[in-house]
């Protein structure tokens, strides 16, 4: 825990400001129109950081949905989607990612590399830090032998951990800029839950 820890609060120093304000920025303008939703898209563990953040989106009074669930509408040019890929190339991503921009859709783009496939898409991009699924040290002498190892947390583990803490931290500063307390949110909070 304390290694993850550890790692998370080194990325903090790593994130841009200027693209975490470029999202904050893209969702405020979007509460403020009213008139429009938003689509989060993730694959596996981070289809699920991005099922979490939309949650959070509806407590703050947004109209999120979550690709893959049966009530997605139809999504255009007044809507914003979010796409959570740590290696910015995960084929189903980017190819939602794709139809959202085919549709005139913003996109944001949550990953480790701006200049991925979901990066080069993306209207916004935010580079979050983590060791992805996939490794950049392939070489065998340098692992093995010199005993150069990779963090124990497994694939993408670390992008999605600190992925999780960056949209928690956006909430807290969308909660400021959009004059919302807890009982705001608190009020929405599903009250019917399994």
């Amino acid at each position: 825990m304390y290694d993850i820890a550890e790692f998370i609060m080194r990325a903090t120093s790593q994130v841009s400001s200027e693209q975490a304000g470029k999202m904050i920025e893209t969702l405020v303008d979007l509460y403020n129109r009213k008139d429009g939703k938003v689509l989060v898209m993730g694959a596996g563990r981070s289809g699920l950081v991005g099922k979490a953040f939309a949650m959070r989106l509806l407590h703050l009074g947004y109209n999120p949905y979550v690709l893959g669930e049966t009530i997605v509408p139809a999504i255009g040019e007044k809507d914003v989607t979010i796409a959570i890929s740590g290696s910015g190339r995960t084929k189903l991503i980017v190819t939602a990612a794709e139809a959202a921009k085919d549709n005139k859709a913003t996109l944001i783009a949550i990953t480790s590399y701006h200049d991925s496939p979901l990066g080069k898409l993306a209207d916004v991009v935010v580079e979050v830090p983590g060791r992805t699924k996939y490794s950049t040290n392939e070489d065998y002498f340098q692992r093995e032998i010199l005993g150069v190892r990779e963090p124990l947390a497994p694939m993408g583990t670390l992008f999605e951990d600190t992925a999780q803490v960056f949209l928690d931290g956006i909430v807290a500063e969308l909660m400021v800029k959009l004059k919302k307390s807890e009982d705001d949110l608190r009020r929405i909070h599903a009250n019917i839950e399994l």
